[in-house]
């Protein structure tokens, strides 16, 4: 999607300016036509009997108040309703900037810390705009009444997220499944309900399961009213916040270390991958059996192979005879480095660190790799001719568990030239200051229309803040995911729904850490059971299917979709049927 220009947004905001002026003006003359001469006095500076319309004696006149003292505002439904339309926009465009800046702060500086901690507080800079000033405005009675924008917020962006975002990247995604694995560019299933949908990394179900845990200060917060307890409502509000706060300082941690935790498991795997290939070769050379009879490790068998791979008699293998070895195995699956998997084979046989490895060092290794290969397969320990049948189970786990850890190259791209990367890094900050100064300046006034429109039409403000608001400031994030999760491939369908559990638990430790303050700063009543009901019906359903599957098909889609509106009939019948608020 190609940027607006910026000229368009303050024209855009000149006439809602200049609309102002003339609003007041029709408002005096509008009045003229509710007044009936007296027939005596017309020098009077007053000539006019007034009478009460109908709709003035139905409704008492209402009055807005200007944000900023100069931005527009107005008491009727259909004007507010442009407004929220206006500033949601607007709030689309920080979002997007701020998005934009983000991405190419991240490509110069790369993930570690400013993608463990500045990113992820970025994305998440709007609605904790929103949040922060629907409950700073005026007194504390004013605040109460206007903070529910800022839950209808924060549970509205959550569950879109995992409702109509996730049920769509999986639609737009889909491919066909075959063994739980969806098969790149290939859809021929159409829209079988079994047969087609994606399939996820296992770092995906990781972010799940973080974003699982991210609800608990909502349970801690609501303990009081489980409990039916009045007396420590601001206690656990206070409690929930700690606990809110530290989450997000462990979550950013969390994201700083994840490529090292990432790098660590993923070698652990390759390094499996060298076992098989390893012990695949040796049986092929046709030097006999593997394993005896009963099963057991055949060392004479070993020591014979160890004689020939020993290339110059000394007893002793170097690191070049390893290699040489290595360099007539074929790894599958993999593109492994042959010098690497030389000091794997050295790190697990030279128990000695004397850089060789001796015929017992040699027998001893093999022995345990067989072990291993042993302990992961099923069935019973058959002997020689099986040993190919259970080498293959073994590669075949591996691979799976390559597949699942591998979410593609990262290369670490260094920007050719340094006025090049001083250009990108000059483009980053002013996105992210035009997106900042965007979300800080208009945010207050969204907050004013949608209470001016709930005023207007007597629809609650939560619902307008549930629907209307995350439209506005997760639609960037939004229309991205669907594109990339479209490409039709696994390892897209990864990150895309990795963002979306990492934008939900930003929502359950940020945003929420913002509320939790506002509510316990400002002394208000925490009185929102309803929708933190919501919060932790999705987020669980949606968060344990992510935790425990891998493979998504289609049916899941309509799960996740079905999931919205039964949202909001669950806030509407608990607060307007059985009177929870």
């Amino acid at each position: 999607m190609s940027r607006p220009p910026l000229y368009l947004i303050f024209l855009l905001i000149f006439f809602i300016l200049c609309g102002q002026s003339h609003s007041s003006r029709f408002a005096s003359i509008s009045s003229s036509s509710d007044l009936v001469s007296d027939g005596v006095n017309e020098l009077q500076e007053t000539p006019y009997l007034r009478l009460n319309s109908l709709e003035s004696v139905s409704a008492p006149e209402e009055s807005c108040e200007e944000s900023y003292g100069f931005l527009p505002c107005t008491t009727s439904a259909l004007g507010n309703l442009f407004l929220i339309i206006v500033y949601g926009y607007l709030m689309f465009l920080a979002a997007k900037y701020l998005s934009t800046g983000s991405e190419l702060l991240l490509e110069i500086l790369g993930p570690g810390i400013v993608g463990g901690l500045f990113l992820p507080a970025l994305g998440a800079l709007p609605d904790a705009m929103l949040i922060l000033v629907s409950g700073l405005a005026g007194s504390a009675e004013v605040a109460q009444s206007q903070v529910s924008v800022g839950m209808g917020l924060l549970a509205g962006s959550t569950v879109m997220l995992l409702t109509l975002i996730w049920g769509t990247c999986v639609i737009v995604g889909k491919c066909d499944l075959q063994d739980s694995v969806a098969i790149d560019l290939q859809d021929t299933k159409g829209f079988s309900l079994t047969e087609s949908g994606v399939s996820t990394d296992i770092w995906t179900s990781y972010a799940a399961r973080i974003m699982v845990i991210s609800v608990v200060p909502f349970l801690v917060v609501q303990l009081p009213q489980l409990l039916n307890s009045t007396s420590g409502r601001h206690l656990a509000v206070l409690i929930a916040l700690i606990i809110s706060v530290s989450m997000f300082i462990i979550y950013c941690l969390y994201q700083v270390f994840q490529p090292w935790i990432q790098r660590r498991k993923l070698a652990f795997v390759k390094h499996k991958h060298v076992i098989f290939g390893l012990l695949k070769h040796l049986k092929q050379q046709a030097l006999g059996r593997l394993l005896t009879e009963s099963g057991e490790p055949d060392r004479e068998i070993i020591e014979k192979l160890f004689s020939r791979i020993d290339a110059n008699k000394n007893g002793l293998l170097s690191a070049s005879e390893l290699r040489a070895l290595i360099v007539g195995i074929q790894f599958e699956a993999i593109d492994l480095d042959h010098d690497d998997a030389v000091n794997k084979i050295l790190s697990d046989f030279d128990t000695s660190r004397d850089n060789h490895v001796d015929s017992t060092e040699f027998a001893n290794g093999i022995i345990r790799w067989l072990a291993q290969v042993q302990g992961a397969r099923t069935g019973r320990a058959d002997d020689g001719p099986h040993t190919l049948k259970y080498l293959h189970n073994f590669h075949q786990e591996t691979k799976r568990e390559h597949d699942l850890l591998d979410v593609g190259e990262q290369n670490d791209e260094v920007v050719e030239g340094v006025e090049e990367s001083k250009g990108v890094l000059i483009r980053a900050i002013l996105f992210l200051l035009l997106g900042t100064a965007i979300a800080a300046a208009f945010a207050d006034p969204l907050v004013d229309v949608v209470h001016n429109f709930s005023n207007a039409t007597s629809i609650p403000a939560f619902f307008i803040s549930f629907i209307a608001l995350p439209l506005a400031t997760n639609s960037s994030e939004a229309v991205s995911a669907i594109i990339f999760a479209s490409r039709d491939k696994r390892k897209t369908a990864s990150l895309t729904f990795s963002e979306l559990y990492g934008a939900v638990t930003m929502n359950n430790v940020l945003c929420l850490s913002v509320f939790l303050a506002l509510v316990y700063l400002r002394g208000l009543v925490w009185n929102f059971s309803s929708e933190v009901l919501v919060i932790l019906v999705v987020t669980m359903i949606m968060g344990l299917l992510g935790s425990f599957r891998t493979a998504f098909p289609l049916w899941t889609a309509l799960v996740a979709l079905l999931l919205y509106p039964l949202s909001l009939v669950l806030v509407y019948v608990l607060d307007y049927v059985f009177g929870w608020s």
